[in-house]
């Protein structure tokens, strides 16, 4: 870099692993980047120009920071906080590669997203937003309302899809899941199967979340997938399908595999629901990711979704099975550089959709399988022929914690065929242990 030139800087929120990708693509691509948050550890900070440690939740404070830093872009981590304060600080000054805070809000906060759902008649589950205890008893025909006024107004509170209400209340079927509006990764998330483990999981969600309400909706039985698109001018471009696994942690993704197992009609309709949202909310160009449930009759039920990276390196994933160098598109989208060329990536595409031939291929994080001392990390011998990356960062000698949460590593791996591929899927935690004493 040219003494005269000063480097383009860019504000990063975020700096953990699932970071490192996006702070790789985006030097390689000219720019000083500066990460941020508060966890010092996180490993993607000592691959940026410069680390300041501050909470990137708080959207004032990031738009002071980049302020501060004279920073020309600002870019997301893999989070929803990340995510909305990027919009907001961008939408204060002006700069470019992002949807509006507003919009952002309806795609990212789940009451939100499914009353935009049910308007656009696009399927997800059915669901109510509750913010005290008496609509919450309601819900469940536990606690009659039977003033015409106070059953309008909670009523009113609802998600306007669920559609069972009478002079008793408002009702949805067991079992439900409940979850705050506002986190992602599982947290906060309970399965409740009776009005008793509902008023625990109430509890415990409110006790997470940063909003005065929860989404209450009801349990929708298939297999789990993730979809993760790539818009230009509100057009599916690129999309990128999995399979999900799922360990202890009912409710956070453990492991994806590709090719996926979902239909070519349901893949159809989840480019139709993408180009749906995209036209309504006018959102620019970039990533759309997607978590869905494949009905047993075909129909992809969406439960999550949002308009950031989604974590554990799956940006990398991504890459690995396709060649298609998505972390670079994602870069070049949320600084306002993409053009229709850049999404050649890695090979051909234009305006219509680019579905690239995969590899068969998992990537997958290392947990434990209870409580414990790590000590290590075995790989069954049949299984190391299939390992194209391991990035391991336990350390030995170090309590898991919360092992629902606790995470050892991520490893890439390739397969043959998919017939090897979804065998050794099903017994990976198996033949990829944590060591404990």
């Amino acid at each position: 870099m040219s003494a005269n030139v000063p480097q383009k800087r860019l504000l990063l929120l975020g700096g953990g692993h699932a970071e490192i990708p996006l702070i790789q693509a985006a030097q390689s691509l000219g720019y000083y980047v500066i990460t941020t948050g508060n966890a010092r550890e996180g490993l993607g900070h000592p691959y940026a120009d410069k680390n300041v440690f501050e909470d990137f939740s708080d959207k004032d404070a990031m738009l002071e920071l980049a302020r501060r830093e004279k920073v020309s872009a600002v870019c997301s981590g893999c989070n929803d906080f990340a995510l909305l304060s990027t919009v907001y600080v961008c939408e204060k000054l002006g700069l470019p590669g992002h949807d509006s805070y507003e919009t952002s809000l309806r795609i990212h906060h789940k009451d939100k997203y499914r009353a935009l759902a049910e308007r656009l008649n696009i399927p997800t589950p059915r669901a109510v937003s509750v913010k005290n205890r008496e609509e919450f008893n309601a819900l469940f025909n536990r606690q009659w309302i039977t003033s015409p006024s106070a059953r309008n107004e909670v009523a009113g509170g609802f998600a306007r899809h669920c559609e069972e209400y009478s002079d008793e209340g408002i009702s949805l079927n067991f079992p439900v899941i409940i979850k705050p509006v506002d986190l992602t990764g599982g947290k906060g998330i309970h399965r409740a199967d009776d009005f008793e483990e509902a008023c625990s999981a109430y509890d415990a969600a409110m006790n997470r979340t940063r909003e005065d309400h929860l989404v209450v909706e009801e349990f929708v039985t298939g297999t789990n997938h993730g979809f993760s698109a790539f818009l230009i001018g509100g057009k599916v471009a690129f999309y990128f399908v999995d399979n999900e696994q799922y360990y202890l942690n009912k409710y956070m993704v453990s492991g994806a595999n590709t090719p996926t197992t979902t239909s070519e009609h349901g893949l159809k309709l989840l480019c139709e629901y993408s180009e749906r949202i995209a036209a309504d909310l006018k959102l620019v160009d970039g990533i759309l990711h997607i978590q869905y449930i494949e009905r047993d009759d075909g129909i992809p039920v969406i439960i999550e979704i949002c308009r950031r990276p989604p974590g554990d390196l799956y940006i990398k994933f991504v890459k690995y099975a396709t060649g298609v160098d998505y972390p670079r598109a994602i870069i070049l989208a949320e600084t306002g550089m993409l053009q229709i060329n850049d999404l050649t990536l890695a090979g051909a595409v234009n305006v219509a959709k680019f579905v690239p031939s995969v590899k068969p291929f998992l990537r997958h994080c290392v947990m434990a399988s209870r409580e414990g001392v790590v000590q290590g990390v075995s790989f069954a011998p049949e299984i190391e022929k299939n390992v194209v990356e391991k990035f391991l960062w336990f350390k030995k000698g170090e309590p898991t914690g919360d092992i629902l949460y606790y995470k050892a590593g991520i490893v890439f791996l390739q397969f043959d065929s998919v017939e090897e591929m979804l065998e050794k899927t099903a017994r990976m935690t198996d033949l990829i242990q944590v060591s404990l004493a």
